[in-house]
């Protein structure tokens, strides 16, 4: 298979992402989008990784360890979130600006 469906898919996956980003206020909505943008850059970098050196791994253990990472990275951002939530009700991003005075 072709390299060019791989990066459609990527950048597609990053430009929604990006608009998810830049119209949402609430901070698990722009979650979501930062999670969708980091999964458009490691699927074109594991296409790109694939369709250069196809019979070396080291690009495919550095996706799974992109994607661990992301995963660890979303949960414990989720728990922020869940915390000021509990904590003070806030669940905007203009609401959680207003914390650091």
């Amino acid at each position: 298979m072709s390299l060019e469906p791989f990066l459609l898919l990527a950048a597609a996956l990053f430009s929604i992402g990006l608009f998810g980003v830049l119209t949402q206020q609430s901070v698990v909505m722009l979650m979501m989008g930062l999670e969708l943008m980091l999964g458009g850059v490691i699927v074109g970098a594991a296409a790109v990784w694939r369709h250069v050196a196809p019979a070396v791994a080291d690009g495919q253990v550095l996706v799974v360890l992109a994607v661990t990472v992301m995963a660890v990275e979303m949960a414990v951002g989720f728990a922020v979130v869940t915390a000021l939530f509990r904590a003070r009700e806030v669940d905007m991003t203009d609401m959680a600006a207003e914390l650091k005075e």
